[in-house]
């Protein structure tokens, strides 16, 4: 078939919790379902309620009965150059990779049971971030061995939560999408945006899934042997965010999984000193203040007095002007 435009495949996964199969089945009849026969000897599912889920799953709305457990999707432009072919001809089985899941891929690196599962391969952070035996005892020797060093240690648990984050952030981005998030109801749910200052609740959906791009970018940064460095406000506070759920994960004298594999270090799990050397200004963090409502705005004269810019969520992610930004073309890992 020759087709003279371009052609993009979209997968989608989906997948529901059904508590009430009784709530669903009558959501489904109601909306002009009909199930399948029950022919089959040893059906499982007599009442068809995988067939109902599907009918009503056609729609964005919420199913009565069921809750969301992953709702993502993939977008691929079709090249024939790269071996593209259309499914309708294609020899082979269309196959889509969403990748582990969050919680699978935290638990690997923390060394905790998992189900049998290919591991992905981490970064080698032993030696990304080769470290020098200290010095000296000494906490204040200015010998340039006895200054802070990012150990893998550290490194490898900032990227856990990193990663954690950016894949948390895009399933609940989907699920959430353009609606509000609601404290009192959504506390404990939505586990990242529930978590970010008032102003970001009513957030759409495209600008919750470049935040979580914002912890894939600082993860990125990590993987390549460099320090996380935040080229915008909300990868400011991707970071924090990060550095809060490594200090509150415990991991020191961790010695299980591919973490406890990692030499070890002195200045492993300084999670005080992460915040105090990678970030210009702790700026951001003041909005988690009621004593300074409406500092987001630069007209503002505290605002302008402290010279703190714009910290509206609108703009969140401008490149900020003293590094280097990132690629504006690079696309979303989701």
């Amino acid at each position: 078939m020759d087709l003279t435009g371009t052609v993009v495949r979209v997968a989608t996964l989906r997948e529901f919790h059904v508590h009430d199969e009784q709530a669903v089945l009558k959501a489904a009849r109601s909306a002009g379902w009909e199930p399948l026969p029950n022919e089959a000897p040893k059906n499982d599912d007599p009442q068809d309620v995988v067939g109902a889920v599907m009918w009503l799953g056609e729609s964005d709305r919420e199913i009565e009965g069921a809750d969301t457990v992953k709702d993502a999707s993939q977008g691929l432009k079709l090249r024939t150059e790269s071996g593209h072919e259309l499914a309708n001809w294609s020899e082979g089985p269309v196959v889509v990779d969403f990748g582990m899941g969050w919680r699978h891929k935290a638990a690997v690196r923390r060394g905790e049971p998992t189900g049998p599962s290919a591991e992905e391969k981490a970064p080698d952070f032993a030696a990304l971030f080769p470290v020098e035996v200290p010095h000296c005892d000494d906490p204040e020797c200015e010998n340039e061995q006895c200054q802070w060093q990012l150990t893998p240690r550290t490194a490898d648990a900032l990227y856990a939560e990193l990663c954690v984050l950016a894949d948390q952030a895009y399933d609940d981005s989907e699920e959430l999408g353009d609606r509000t998030v609601v404290p009192d109801e959504h506390d404990g749910t939505w586990g990242v945006f529930s978590c970010l200052p008032q102003l970001t609740f009513a957030a759409d959906l495209q600008w919750r899934r470049r935040f979580a791009r914002a912890a894939d970018d600082l993860a990125s940064d990590l993987e390549r042997g460099q320090w996380p460095e935040p080229t915008c406000t909300a990868e400011e506070l991707v970071l924090h965010l990060a550095i809060r759920d490594a200090a509150d994960r415990e991991v020191e004298g961790d010695t299980a999984g591919d973490h406890g594999k990692l030499p070890s270090h002195r200045d492993d799990y300084d999670f005080g000193m992460c915040s105090e050397v990678f970030f210009q200004d702790t700026d951001v963090l003041m909005l988690y203040n009621a004593r300074f409502e409406g500092i987001e705005d630069p007209d503002g004269e505290t605002n302008q007095h402290m010279g703190i810019g714009d910290l509206r969520a609108a703009g969140w992610f401008e490149p900020f002007l003293n590094v280097q930004a990132r690629d504006p073309h690079r696309g979303f890992r989701r």
